[in-house]
Parts: structure tokens; sequence; C-alpha cells
């Protein structure tokens, strides 16, 4: 492994004022070798490098907040202070009395928010299925669930989960929301509410896939046992494609909360995540064929983005030399957070004491790891290459996967606005608008006309996606219409804040008539 990187940091004062500070960064690396995977590294050193610029000017905002929250809009210049000289004594100061520090770990989100007895949770409750809360924590999830059930309409999730995303973003409120708000939005487009119910996991997946649900740990939780050094990654890749694989990695998170949920009334404590053991004995360099990595490292960002916290421990048993490799490629994509829950054993290290019996019982350790239990998932092997399909089929196949939704996105910006056209044929008709707003806030109209409007053409710079403000919006109302001449308004507009999950029906007038839903900013 070859690589270079220079770093510079300067401070410097402004030229125009001399109270004021300049801070240039700049950095460079040269990748000379890494294994073959030289692009990858670098695009993973950049992420890493994107990310701790950022987190260190959220640091610097929020320090800069507290001052001007406190009343502090100037800090004067360091100055060092003048030596003593034996003439000059130093004074002595009278005692003052030091008043109490306020908490500046979470700024006005401590206070809980006035409400009626129902927005309360009990502590039985709260022992039974959520754990030990602080009070600041409990505030928390009560705000984000009165959130939820006054912005969304639809299915709500349950605590448990609204509580995972709280903890994935150390309780802090805002970021909890936004990424609760996406996740929701997420799960409405793709149907994963009917995951469970609609997937039907291919027979080939099933015979070469080395991976099932395997009793639970000393703590109660699930125990998911994934041999991957047995796994034919490539083939299964070659053969199912990307997309099949994601969706049934889906699924076994699907069935992960649902365990979690039964082990909670079998042990009568709350279990709110899993375990997961990966057996890496046979791993060699074909696992590391990059179409592969590519995939599970969409994997692991799609699963950390909508079931945080569900890993409760992760063992990893017999460790390759090449491990390290396969590490150095996936670990940055992974939160820290969750890097820590990492327990990594090379060798049989795992069967003495600090091992498995730490953490599993030894009547439940799997046979093929010197246990007692019969373990159902299989060695498989290698999918043969008869079966191996061309880009082009996985291709079709794979958009088919994930164009089986009624939901479309939009952008909208302002003087872009989203619009969408319905002919209504029969008279009296009722139409139902569903739809989530992800970021901002939206105003919703529903117009009709008599006559059906031509989709407004985009000019030349539009049309080839130069400088377009909103690349997916369809703008049907032409600039010339009048509004109570060509068409007319159907109702009240509807104000539509971020993150809200609004259903909206209209019964049309016993008259044919052309409808138009009209989003925008």
């Amino acid at each position: 492994i070859r690589v270079n990187v220079f770093e510079h940091c300067c401070y410097t004062v402004h030229p125009e004022n001399e109270d004021w500070t300049c801070f240039e960064q700049s950095a460079s690396m040269d990748i000379k070798s890494f294994f073959g995977f030289e692009s990858t590294a670098e695009k993973i050193a950049m992420k890493q490098y994107a990310t701790s610029i950022k987190k260190g000017k959220e640091i610097i905002e929020f320090h800069l907040k507290q001052l001007e929250e406190e009343g502090i809009t100037h800090v004067p210049r360091w100055a060092p202070p003048p030596a003593p000289t034996p003439s000059h004594a130093l004074p002595v100061s009278s005692a003052r009395a030091i008043p109490a520090c306020s908490s500046r770990a979470h700024p006005g989100s401590t206070d809980v928010l006035p409400g009626s007895p129902d927005d309360k949770l009990d502590a039985d409750y709260i022992s039974r299925y959520l754990g030990k809360l602080t009070p600041f924590q409990e505030s928390c999830l009560i705000r984000l669930r009165q959130w939820l059930q006054e912005t969304h309409k639809g299915k709500i999730p349950k605590d448990q989960h609204v509580l995972r995303f709280l903890r994935s973003r150390d309780f802090n409120l805002e970021k909890a929301k936004e990424a609760l708000c996406q996740t929701l939005t997420w799960r409405k487009q793709h149907q994963i509410d009917f995951l469970l119910d609609t997937w039907q996991c291919p027979q080939l997946l099933q015979d070469y896939y080395t991976g099932g649900w395997h009793h639970h740990d000393k703590d109660g939780r699930p125990l998911y046992i994934l041999r991957l050094g047995q796994m034919d990654t490539k083939g299964l890749v070659r053969v199912l494609g990307e997309e099949t694989l994601l969706r049934h990695v889906l699924s076994i998170n699907e069935e992960g909360l649902r365990h979690c949920e039964e082990n909670t009334k079998i042990f009568g404590k709350p279990i709110s995540c899993w375990t997961c053991l990966v057996d890496l004995e046979g791993l060699n360099m074909r696992h590391l064929w990059r179409p592969g990595i590519k995939a599970l490292l969409r994997m692991i960002e799609l699963v950390g983005a909508n079931y945080p916290e569900t890993l409760g421990r992760l063992l990893i048993l017999r460790a390759p030399r090449v491990f390290p490799v396969l590490w150095t490629l996936v670990s940055p994509f992974i939160d820290e957070n969750t890097r820590k829950k990492f327990l990594i054993y090379a060798g049989n290290d795992y069967q003495g004491p600090g091992g498995l019996v730490d953490y599993i019982n030894r009547d439940f350790i799997p046979d093929f790891l010197g246990g007692d239990a019969l373990c159902d998932v299989p060695e498989a092997g290698l999918v043969p290459k008869s079966l191996y399909r061309t880009a082009e089929e996985l291709e079709n196949e794979e958009l088919k996967l994930w164009s089986e939704t009624i939901y479309k996105s939009a952008s909208v910006l302002k003087g872009a606005p989203h619009e969408v056209l319905i002919e209504i044929t029969e008279v009296s008709s009722v139409i139902t608008w569903d739809f989530d707003v992800c970021k901002g806030d939206v105003i919703f109209n529903i117009y009709h006309s008599r006559r059906a409007p031509q989709p407004v053409k985009r000019d030349g710079l539009s049309a080839h996606n130069l400088a377009c403000p909103a690349g997916n919006n369809v703008q049907l109302i032409d600039r010339s219409w009048m509004l109570g001449q060509d068409y007319s308004m159907v109702e009240t507009a509807l104000s539509c804040r971020e993150g809200e999950s609004v259903q909206v029906r209209s019964l049309m007038k016993p008259v044919r008539n052309i409808n138009m839903a009209h989003i925008s900013l």
C-alpha cells in the first residue's frame, strides 16, 4: 500500500479588519497502490474528508449560536498579560457568589412541552417496552410522537422505532425528525410495510444464500447467522442482480423487527435490536469483486438510513488475512456508533474465554462453530455459471422491481410548480391525492377547466437539463391563462408543512371537466 496525503492549514489576519481571522485549508492525496482498489479508496477518503469538514463547521456554528443566545456579540482579541513587577503587588479580590450554570448540552430542548395526560408515557410502559429513559429523552420521544400524529395521516411508527431514530441522532430532535420523515416517505414509496407479505424469495436464493435466523443470544436478542465466507457473492449478483439481493436484505431487517417484538413479549423486557454472527471461514479475493463490494456498500447505506440502532452486536469469526482489505473498504460507510458494536476474532480465538460463550448460550452455538445446536444455514457452494445472466437482462429485471410503485417524485422550487392532470369522464367523481412533503413547505391547489392544457414547453437550457429550476417537475397551466376565465379554483388552497403526509379527497361537480393538482412553494 502506497498512499501520500498532504494537508495545509493557515490562519491569517483579514486584510480589511484586523479583528477578523481568515482560515484556509487545502489537502491533496495520491494513491499509488491499494490492492487494485485505488479509485474506490479515493472516493472513500474524499467522503470522509468532506464529513470531517462538515462536522467541524457544525461545531463552530453551534458555539457561535451559544454566544448569540448569551448576548455576546464581540469577543476581544487575546493579549498576553503584562509581566508582573516586584513593585506591584497583586490585589486581593473580594468573594462573590457564582450563579448556577444551566445545562448547555441541549439548548432549549430540555423543556417538556405542556400537554394533556395522554401525552405522557406511563412508567410501566417505558420499563416494559422501551427501557430506561431520562426525562429529556422521554420528552424528545413525546414531542416527536406528537409531531408525527399532527403531520402524518397514515400509519405512524411504533414508539420503539421512533426511539431508534432519536438514539441514532443522539436525541437531536430536528435531525431525528428529518431522518424519520425521509424513511417514512421511502417506506411508503416502495411499499415496505407490505414487503413480508408480498416478497417471494427466489428458489436460487434459498439454495445459495448462506444466512438465517437462529435462536437468540444471552440478552434475548434475535440471532442472525451469516456464513459470508461460504457465499458465492459474485454468482448471486450475476444471476439475481443487485436489486433482488437488496430486497432480500430488506426483508431480513423487517423480519428482525418482528422478532424483536416477539422476544420483548417472551422475555418480558424491551428488546429493540438483534445480534449478527458473521463467519468468514473461506473468505478470499473472490469476495472482493468490485460489483459485489458496490452492492454491499449500497446495502449498508440503505440499512443504516432506514433501520438505525437495530444492530446490538456483530460477532465476526475466523477472519482471514484478506479481511483487513475488506474492512478498509467497508468501514468508512458504517456509522461510528455501529462500529463500536463489532467484535472481531481471528482463527479459533472465539472458542476461548471472551469468545462466543460470553454472548451466546452453549446450547445455541452452531455445530459448525463447535457447538451442539443444529443450524439450518447451509454451506451452499458456487452458483453454476450456466445460470449467469447478461447485464441487460439484469437491468431490465431491476427496473421492474423498483418501478412497482404508484408514487412518483417531483422537485418543486419557487416559480417552478408541479402540476398533475386528471380527466374526469364520469359525473360526481371523487378524486384522491396522496403525497408527502419531504423538504420545505408547499401549497396545494386543485383547479378545474373545460379544456385540457398542454405541457409548458421548456426553453433550450431546460431541454438539455442546464440551469433547469426543477428537473422533474411538470407545468401544465399556460402563463396566458387567467384564473376565473380559463380555469377556476375548486377549493381553498391547502398549506402543507415539511414532513407532512397529506391525503386530500374532492367531490367533483356533476359535469365533465379537466382537473389539475397544483403544488408550489
